[in-house]
């Protein structure tokens, strides 16, 4: 984990950089829609590796949708560390009984 407190870190001081010279920094520039479709590109990519590709493909897929999903986090104000907090929460039920338990939008 200390790995991606560490990402999560270096996202939230590259946002504040420049777009020319930071990629985070574009993303950001380019809006929420934009960071999404990203997210959703590598989830899609991470699924398609998942199935067709190696380990080592999914491995480098599944980095990429890490890292796009704390770029999505941050721009959201959401830190990883609430996102831990849920997990937790959630530690020890089923996921049954959780789904079944949230109530709908």
């Amino acid at each position: 984990m200390d790995t991606l407190a560490r990402l999560e870190a270096t996202i939230a001081q590259r946002r504040a950089a420049s777009a020319d010279s930071s990629y985070v920094a574009k993303l950001n520039a380019r809006g929420l829609p934009k960071i999404c479709e990203k997210v959703g590109e590598e989830a899609t990519e991470a699924v398609i590796a998942a199935l067709t590709g190696s380990d080592a493909e999914l491995t480098g897929e599944a980095a990429d949708l890490l890292f796009h999903l704390l770029v999505l986090l941050g721009a959201k104000n959401i830190s990883l560390a609430d996102v831990l907090a849920e997990l937790d929460r959630r530690e020890g039920t089923s996921g049954l009984e959780e789904k079944a338990a949230r109530k709908p939008e």
